[in-house]
């Protein structure tokens, strides 16, 4: 494995997790999975949560590239980034095939 696909798969995707592991955070995602840019105000209305709070929260999300955000005109737009999802998509694939060939060979050891 070269030293980019470790950072991939560890560093980075450790980040995402750790990001992706606060229920307010996983609402916001939700709300950006519509392939729009959302503003502050839009994404904070109906959650009960501040502006603040939001702001907070998408700060965290960004810095694990799960969000990117625009400056337009006087607003901050927030957008989701499909590509960090799917490196850690990809990172929990990979650890399924690894759980399903040691239970493949478990089996086969337990079967002789």
């Amino acid at each position: 494995m070269s030293p980019n696909q470790t950072d991939v798969t560890t560093a980075g995707v450790a980040q995402v997790f750790a990001a992706l592991g606060d229920a307010n955070r996983l609402s916001l995602l939700a709300r950006l999975c519509d392939g729009e840019s959302h503003s502050i105000t839009q994404l904070t209305q109906g959650t009960g949560i501040s502006r603040q709070g939001v702001s907070k929260h998408l700060t965290v999300m960004e810095r694990a590239r799960v969000v990117s955000k625009e400056r337009v005109g006087r607003e901050t737009r927030y957008a989701l980034q499909p590509g960090t999802l799917q490196q850690a998509r990809t990172y929990l694939d990979r650890a399924s095939e690894q759980w399903d060939d040691a239970l493949l060979r478990l089996r086969s050891f337990l079967e002789i």
